[in-house]
């Protein structure tokens, strides 16, 4: 398999969705009495976090993608 980028913007949304269906895994089992209004803001700002996150990681290689293409035609 080749090599890929690290992308943290994907990391963080899928240990956010993970990190849900763990608490409603829990909540099924009677481990926790876990109402969905606390789960569903929860889930959503990890993923806005990650949306976040990932835009920045975005805007920084782009900045470092232009800078390595400036100083080569140089």
């Amino acid at each position: 398999m080749r090599r890929h980028e690290f992308q943290p913007g994907r990391l963080i949304a899928g240990l956010v969705l993970l990190l849900a269906g763990v608490l409603y895994l829990v909540e099924t089992t009677g481990g926790a009495d876990m109402p969905w209004y606390a789960v569903v803001p929860m889930t959503a700002g990890g993923l806005t976090l990650a949306a976040l996150v990932g835009l920045v990681t975005y805007a920084v290689r782009r900045d470092r993608r232009e800078a390595i293409s400036e100083s080569s035609d140089r």
